[in-house]
């Protein structure tokens, strides 16, 4: 398996995971909402951690009662913020997982024709909306050298070389300030617009 170095989690242990797991890197991606970054990209750690696995599993995960997963996102810490809503969605996410691509989370974007094919596949997936699919393509490409022709168009504004809007651009903590400065002055400037 294929091991790449990402700092999302700017925990050794958690980020390590990102960089092996395809599976890991989706449902961090899938967690990243209403809550802190490195908390998201945590709990795919914790999830597996908790599951006395080194790895995440779609079909296990999938075939959890969905009562008992929930109680263990929700286990102190919790994994998110709305830790039974979150269970719930991690387990759609791999249950299409097992219905569309046999399990393997990288399939998603192996043989992706282009950058195109490849936002489509991810925007299909259960709480992947444009943005998070986008942001998702940048981060595939930038940090998991996934790079099917046309793919920093797909990720529109994301995909650009040396900006720091997403998870896409965090190599450590002076890129993670960097990203949040950007998105609390987008924050402002859309407080601003609506006033």
């Amino acid at each position: 398996m294929e091991q790449h170095t990402v700092r999302l989690a700017q925990q050794p242990e958690a980020d390590e995971l990102l960089g092996r797991s395809p599976l890991a890197a989706l449902v961090g991606m899938l967690l990243d909402q209403q809550i802190p970054m490195e908390w998201a990209f945590t709990g795919p750690y914790t999830i597996a951690v908790r599951m006395g696995a080194d790895d995440l599993d779609a079909h296990e995960i999938a075939a959890r009662d969905p009562e008992e997963f929930a109680a263990l996102l929700s286990e102190k810490p919790a994994v998110h913020r709305y830790p039974g809503s979150m269970a719930k969605r991690v387990q759609q996410l791999c249950q299409f997982l097992v219905d569309h691509y046999g399990g393997d989370a990288a399939a998603v974007w192996r043989d992706a024709a282009d950058g195109r094919e490849l936002l489509r596949r991810l925007n299909e997936l259960p709480g992947f909306g444009k943005q998070k699919a986008q942001i998702f393509t940048a981060l595939l490409g930038k940090r998991f050298g996934v790079t099917p022709e046309g793919w920093r168009e797909a990720a529109g504004a994301y995909g650009e070389e040396g900006s720091y809007r997403s998870v896409a651009d965090i190599t450590g903590p002076e890129s993670l300030a960097r990203v949040r400065a950007y998105k609390q002055e987008k924050k402002r400037a859309a407080g601003a617009g609506t006033s």
